[in-house]
């Protein structure tokens, strides 16, 4: 019996039918390495990995990405777009109020419950996007000081 393994970056930009560059690796990397970011945070890691490379090319890989399904693109109000790793599984975010910072929530407890809409109009609904705001903990202990 062998051990499935993880496919390769080149090899999930090839599976996504997308042709493999430097900066597309970097890219995913970069974005798979932060956390929540933004196309300036992502441009600064793309270059940090492989030198200049202009922030058209870096929306325009970032359009492809998300297209193919290997990105997330994420828009809470108010804020620009942010981009994450984290595709395919529906889950869900809380945005601090005060500060901006994002985290991940998993979807509520059960089998996606939130794709069962209470009335769907007659949509056929494959994915829920729910954003919890509030107050992360830095922010919610300076307010109470």
């Amino acid at each position: 019996m062998t051990a499935s393994r993880t496919p390769t970056i080149p090899e999930e930009l090839r599976g996504a039918g997308l042709r493999v560059t430097a900066a597309r690796v970097a890219l995913l990397e970069t974005v798979r390495g932060g956390d929540h970011l933004g196309v300036e945070a992502i441009a600064s890691g793309v270059r940090d990995r492989v030198g200049h490379i202009s922030l058209q090319a870096v929306y325009e890989a970032l359009h492809a990405l998300t297209a193919a399904g290997l990105v997330r693109r994420i828009e809470p109000a108010g804020s620009p777009a942010l981009f994450e790793g984290r595709v395919g599984d529906n889950h869900h975010h809380v945005v601090c109020r005060s500060c901006g910072a994002v985290a991940d929530v998993d979807c509520a407890v059960g089998h996606a419950p939130c794709l069962t809409a209470s009335d769907d109009n007659g949509f056929s609904v494959d994915e829920a996007e729910v954003v919890y705001w509030g107050l992360c903990p830095d922010c919610s202990t300076t307010r109470s000081s």
